[in-house]
């Protein structure tokens, strides 16, 4: 990578945030749902450090050099290109399983009356406009939303505390059906969504100003991050309970639809629409500019905000030709998840490692 490095490690620690957070805030996460999931969430955690380490590991060893450049040196150039093409492919496909959520829950919710593509559409551009502006204004405007998503998250927290709606009982047992199901739940689905999605950020990596602050600032961002999905998912489960958290599409949504106080203050919906649309475009953005990068390189291109619209144009008619509807979609990101994911997350980036380890120990070229 040869451009200039533009990016600070608060402005990382803010973009992995809501990355993190994404649509794992507002949908079912875990697979298998447990009044244990908030502790799924944790046990999961040490797995996406781990995957996180990984890609640190390797930009210490290849600087300056995005996963495509390393591989072409680990691989040699004939056998990097297709994987670095399938990268990108995957990138793409992830921004437009991300688009394809946020227009359902959008249309679901309050806009029923709007076609699918225009909601797209109009999220859509949003994100081509501040990605051809380049990588620095959009990790600069991560730290002005991460405000904004602080605050609403901790209203509505507030206002469901005082209406009354949790019963800590629904907590109960803790562990749920034993440490078995909480350790399902965690790996592979939470491992896999949202804590291994975290290796998007190795096309970015490289731009820190300072990159020995990657590592730190990675760790600290999915702790963080862990925290706000833990206590989110938490007070979902207590207050609609394990029966009715596992039938709902979208159980942030439904959680703030029964706050009520003082036949007042009711209606919070919007609190959950915003929450919902910032996660999701900053990690659509991310995704679309990891498959710029990616193929800025494959393809030569000095300056990869020049494939913003193409990039655009795909995740767009992507996420509305993907599935018919929603359960579809659901039971292609399962299958998805369980069985692509731990390709591109686990598998490649250890083989790396160890033919790096090869490489320096034999002298193998």
């Amino acid at each position: 990578m040869h451009n200039k490095s533009v990016i600070s490690p608060n402005q990382l620690l803010a973009m992995i945030i809501l990355f993190e957070f994404g649509t794992a805030l507002v949908i079912p996460i875990g697979g298998q749902t447990n009044q244990g999931i908030w502790l799924s969430i944790w046990a999961a955690l040490p797995g996406g450090l781990l995957i996180y380490l990984m890609f640190d590991y390797l930009l210490r060893q290849y600087p300056n050099m995005i996963p495509s450049e390393y591989m072409a040196v680990l691989l040699g150039r004939y056998l990097a290109w297709p994987i670095s093409l399938l990268y990108m492919l995957h990138f793409l496909y992830i921004a437009s399983r991300n688009l394809r959520e946020a227009g359902d829950l959008l249309i679901a919710s309050s806009y029923d009356q709007t076609p699918t593509l225009v909601i797209h559409l109009a999220m859509i551009t949003a994100a081509v406009y501040v990605l051809q502006k380049g990588v620095e204004v959009f990790f600069r405007l991560a730290q002005i939303y991460l405000i904004i998503m602080i605050c609403a998250g901790g209203l509505g927290n507030l206002v469901i505390l005082f209406s009354g709606q949790i019963d800590p009982a629904n907590l109960q047992p803790i562990t749920g059906e034993g440490w078995r199901t909480v350790l399902g739940a965690a790996y592979p689905y939470i491992l896999m969504f949202p804590f291994a999605e975290v290796a998007a950020f190795s096309t970015v990596l490289p731009r820190l100003n300072h990159v020995r602050m990657a590592r730190k600032t990675g760790i600290l961002a999915m702790i963080l991050s862990a925290c706000g999905l833990s206590l989110t998912h938490a007070v979902e489960m207590a207050v609609l309970g394990s029966d009715l958290y596992s039938r709902s599409t979208f159980p942030l949504f439904t959680t703030i639809g029964l706050v009520e106080i003082a036949d007042f203050l009711q209606r919070l919906d919007a609190l959950v629409l915003l929450t919902l649309i910032i996660g999701v475009f900053f990690k659509m953005s991310m995704y679309i500019y990891s498959a710029m990068a990616t193929a800025a390189y494959l393809f030569r291109i000095e300056d990869e905000r020049r494939l913003a619209y193409s990039a655009g144009i795909t995740v767009l008619f992507m996420s509305i030709l993907m599935a018919p509807n929603f359960l579809e979609h659901k039971e292609e990101g399962t299958t998805h998840l369980t069985m692509v994911l731990p390709i591109y997350m686990v598998v490649i980036p250890t083989l790396l490692i160890l033919l790096h380890l090869l490489r320096r120990r034999f002298g193998f070229k």
